[in-house]
């Protein structure tokens, strides 16, 4: 694998209000003067993960990494008050208006990718290019594949532990219940249930999954992912279904590589596929890996595609 760059220190950073009480957090690495990239985390409820600074290069590009409403160190924490696909999607057009930036290249992952997309669906002619890995769609059958695709039968021990908690008859509706549990009154509750919420995403995360790993990780830090995910799932992700794929094939004029892995149990890789097919000219790359971008095949596809799309990104109107 190719050496990735240094870590570098943001240059700039801040924080931007984009309405309804929301501000969120942005932090700029590179060269101010380089072509920009637009970083979109993933969750819902995630946030910026310095390791992603390693992709671009700080002599030739300006890196623009955020951290979408109440996530992360966007104020106030944890707030899912105005919080929707639209809202984000406005926020990074009010972001990127705001650093002055005409046209960006988009680099999301998972959750990362549906909102980069749902973005260049809106506002295509901010879009220079795409690269979008962990491709999640936000479509109904989107969801089922998390909730309950090949998980039950691939890794059973974890969906037993997820539905552990669930009383028998509710369990068609567990999603429902989770999110119920995690706005309880009773802050035992609410901690117990985001834990296991969690808990069952990162286990299915990469082929090999290290319970004392995944503890370890879980407990590092403040997490807002379990509640926003499960507002988000029980919302269609506020998105019409299938979204994305209906208007998929209008973004066939931006430069657009897709990276999943084969072996993906968050998120479908036949979803990666469907979207090549919709987005003409875009390509796609399997690779043997699991769901997260740190495997080394997915890291090095993303990192060499990086590099060849500062040359291919549209920049010119």
């Amino acid at each position: 694998m190719a050496k990735m760059f240094s870590k570098k220190k943001p240059y700039k950073t801040g924080w931007l209000e984009v309405g309804e009480g929301h501000k969120i957090y942005y932090e700029l690495c590179g060269n101010p003067k380089g072509k920009p990239v637009l970083v979109v985390h993933g969750g819902p409820g995630a946030k910026i993960k310095e390791r992603e600074r390693q992709y671009f290069n700080p002599k030739k590009i300006n890196a623009v990494f955020f951290d979408q409403r109440g996530c992360g160190k966007s104020k106030p924490f944890g707030s899912l008050k105005a919080n929707t696909t639209g809202k984000l999607v406005h926020d990074m057009k009010k972001l990127l208006d705001f650093l002055g930036i005409e046209k960006t290249i988009l680099f999301g992952g998972s959750w990362g990718s549906a909102l980069s997309l749902a973005f260049a669906i809106k506002f295509p002619e901010k879009v220079a290019g795409m690269i979008l890995w962990g491709i999640f769609l936000g479509s109904k059958k989107d969801i089922y594949y998390f909730v309950d695709g090949p998980v039950k039968d691939l890794f059973p021990e974890a969906k037993e532990r997820f539905l552990s908690l669930v009383p028998k008859k509710q369990r068609k509706n567990c999603i429902a219940y989770y999110f119920k549990k995690m706005n309880s009154k009773n802050a035992k509750e609410r901690k117990k249930f985001a834990f296991e919420w969690d808990y069952y995403e990162q286990s299915m995360m990469v082929m090999k999954p290290d319970p004392k790993k995944i503890i370890k990780k879980l407990k590092a830090g403040k997490r807002t992912s379990a509640l926003f995910e499960a507002k988000y799932v029980l919302n269609n992700c506020f998105m019409e279904n299938n979204f994305i794929l209906k208007n998929a094939h209008k973004l066939s004029e931006i430069p657009t590589i897709i990276v999943h892995g084969s072996y993906d149990m968050v998120c479908s890789p036949l979803g990666a596929l469907k979207l090549h097919e919709k987005i003409r000219g875009s390509k796609l790359f399997y690779t043997f890996a699991g769901h997260s971008s740190s495997n080394k095949e997915t890291t090095a596809k993303l990192f060499s595609e990086m590099k060849k799309m500062e040359k291919k990104a549209k920049w010119k109107k």
